[in-house]
């Protein structure tokens, strides 16, 4: 048995926690909202109220958290983690906060004694559920085999990348994918149903055809039917991972055209109030008239 920390109660975080409980680790959870770690009070975790209570004792510290400012803070601000954290303790950010931002908290961490892995996953709320999704690591190997049980009980498949910044820089690559995909199949529903292809008939196709993917697959009540279908990755978040991407190719002299674009209409369905709806938002979006005032693009 392991014991593990937990910090991050969101989405995909109160699933991918309940399964390290459920893998017979025994966990403790910490979320700046201590509402949402109750159900996993019910379920045997126990919870504190601050980062550097949730560090104490632990072999392995999760963090999956919304953006970088959101990880510093619990890993280095006011009662941070890391400060908290024994000798040779394990930390796996789990949170899509990007390279820059990864190699400057594995720095901090190993100046305290302990290791940082950068393990962002990709995959819907649904995988988190059924511990279905996949990590992509960074940092330390030996770190990493030793953190690979914690990773398992929450993922179907561990990728080792390389040093610090490798699974961190991936899930940009991913998330770019994804991104795109999402856009492409927008774009193609609205053509469909400006021709007078009912939506239903053309999502069918496009599940069924060469571009299908278990995104498109996993999409299709949210496309059809997004006021009904909970929110599964905001165009906020996803427009701070393609903002993280486009940083990165920029340092790297990488030309990425079409996730600029795609970034654009992330824009665009933001400013038509979609900031915190499911990414699927963008088609919504593309159905209003693009070129009117209110919606312009700069």
């Amino acid at each position: 048995m392991t014991a593990v920390g937990f910090a991050g109660m969101g989405r995909m975080g109160v699933s991918m926690a309940r399964n390290i409980l459920r893998a017979g680790n025994e966990l403790t959870v910490w979320n700046r909202t201590r509402e949402r770690c109750l159900p996993l009070e019910q379920e045997g975790a126990r919870v504190v109220d601050t980062p550097a209570a949730l560090a104490q004792g632990v072999d392995v510290l999760v963090t999956m958290v919304a953006d970088a400012a959101a990880a510093e803070a619990v890993l280095l601000g006011p009662d941070g983690a890391l400060a908290a954290l024994r000798p040779g303790a394990i930390v796996l950010e789990m949170s899509t906060i990007g390279p820059l931002a990864v190699r400057a908290l594995a720095a901090a961490a190993a100046e305290r004694g302990s290791h940082l892995l950068d393990a962002p996953v990709s995959g819907s709320t649904a995988l988190a559920e059924a511990a279905g999704l996949t990590t992509m690591v960074g940092g330390d190997p030996g770190a990493f085999e030793r953190a690979r049980p914690v990773l398992a009980a929450m993922t179907k498949a561990q990728f080792y990348l390389g040093g610090s910044g490798a699974g961190a820089t991936m899930k940009l690559a991913v998330n770019a994918i994804i991104a795109l995909t999402n856009e492409a199949v927008a774009e193609a529903l609205v053509l469909a149903e400006s021709a007078g292809v009912g939506r239903a008939d053309a999502y069918a196709v496009l599940a069924a055809s060469a571009i299908a993917s278990p995104f498109v697959q996993y999409k299709q009540a949210a496309f059809l039917d997004p006021d009904s279908s909970p929110v599964g990755f905001t165009t906020a978040l996803m427009q701070k991972d393609l903002e993280l991407a486009l940083a990165l190719a920029r340092e790297h002299g990488v030309s990425m055209p079409a996730t600029a674009a795609a970034n654009e209409v992330l824009t665009l369905a933001r400013r038509l109030g979609y900031g915190e709806g499911d990414l699927v938002r963008v088609a919504d979006a593309l159905r209003l008239d693009p070129t009117a005032e209110s919606v312009e693009l700069h």
